[in-house]
């Protein structure tokens, strides 16, 4: 080879990219928290790592913390809260905050959650918390401050009523969600109903919305909802009744109806079920819902004019009672939370047909809630 065609190589390696690692693209990772509960082998609030492969990959233990099964991020990203799934002799649980490091979760501060067996947390901008307890059957109001403080209590609303299913023998507050209007949907699955509320700015409390409830299909029990992300619709999974509920606003008049419901599992299964979660691809195409006892996501199309529901499938989750699931920030994957198994699933998503495929799986101790960091 001519001392020229060396020389001439030598240089356009750099234009390649070859000498460089800097200039060589690096596979993207996002990391997620892990809530759990803490009877058996798990310490508290765990830390994953999602490839860009779908891989999955153990951060360990970010926070000891008793039974903190649901999580949720303040607005700012700098704090994570999580309910303590637990109930005193006070019949009361709790909700903790911690300060988000690199690599800690430091606490923060603790405060009583307004009633017991709380089991979902959200927040919105102006820092107002809103907690679901379960066995208190109600919903516990706080604020989170700058500093990731909880000065207290502020407000609690009390459900009443009962269903028909034999769970459903007073209220059980399952869940709580800020509408983009800034008000608060509950949902109950004792009382078989939603409840809807706006929080005063000034005195810090709960007021009944106009009307107050919508009841859901006889025994359905609702427990978690998922808002579509370019139209005014929700839709509701049904925990004992293994079904998802389209719910609209009423065209003419206040409040809400339930336009469609369907089941979330396929033909000819006669097992025993519960559903658990549910979410809205990022492109309001598809919904996804998990099934505890069919162990599976029931996998829907979403119709673009009416929000109608289509089943398309349902993909086994490889391990028993997907009590949560998650989708990635960007959409590709959904990871579930196998919490009888003690495993967590990645299914890489077709952006096209919805349809999930396997990925990967990896050991996690009695998984509850996938919370991807900020």
């Amino acid at each position: 080879m001519s001392r020229t065609l060396i020389f001439f190589s030598i240089a356009l390696l750099p234009v390649l990219g070859c000498s460089d690692p800097k200039n060589t693209p690096q596979p993207q990772q996002v990391a997620f928290y892990l809530g759990t509960y803490t009877g058996g082998e798990s310490e508290g609030i765990y830390k994953f790592v999602l490839g860009d492969d779908g891989s999955l990959k153990k951060g360990g233990l970010m926070a000891r913390a008793e039974n903190p099964s649901f999580l949720a991020l303040s607005a700012d990203g700098r704090y994570l809260l999580a309910v303590n799934e637990v109930s005193d002799e006070n019949q009361m649980g709790y909700v903790s905050s911690f300060k988000i490091g690199q690599d800690t979760l430091v606490l923060v501060d603790r405060e009583t959650s307004g009633g017991a067996h709380p089991c979902h947390v959200v927040t919105n901008p102006e820092g107002f918390v809103v907690v679901a307890n379960y066995s208190g059957g109600n919903m516990g109001l706080l604020k989170i401050g700058a500093d990731g403080s909880l000065p207290g209590l502020l407000d609690v609303q009390q459900h009443e009523g009962r269903g028909e299913h034999p769970r459903q023998e007073a209220p059980h507050a399952h869940s709580g969600w800020f509408a983009d209007d800034g008000s608060v949907i509950s949902v109950d699955l004792g009382t078989n109903q939603l409840w809807f509320s706006t929080i005063d700015p000034g005195s810090g409390r709960f007021l009944p919305g106009t009307p107050p409830t919508l009841s859901m299909e006889p025994g359905a029990g609702p427990r978690h909802l998922a808002f579509h992300p370019e139209h005014p619709w929700m839709y509701i999974v049904n925990e004992l009744s293994s079904s998802v509920s389209l719910v609209k606003k009423n065209p003419f008049g206040e409040g809400y109806s339930v336009a469609q419901t369907l089941t979330t599992l396929p033909e000819g299964f006669t097992g025993e079920n519960t559903c658990a979660d549910i979410h809205v691809s990022p492109d309001g195409n598809f919904l996804y819902a998990s099934n505890r006892g069919h162990h599976s996501i029931a996998i829907f199309s979403v119709n673009p004019e009416n929000g109608n529901l289509t089943t398309l499938g349902h993909e086994p989750t490889r391990g028993e009672t997907p009590r949560n699931f998650n989708l990635s920030p960007d959409g590709r994957f959904l990871l579930v939370a196998n919490q009888t198994t003690n495993s967590l699933v990645s299914f890489s998503r077709n952006l096209q047909t919805g349809l999930l495929a396997f990925v990967d799986q990896v050991d996690a101790p009695s998984p509850v809630c996938i919370l991807f960091a900020p």
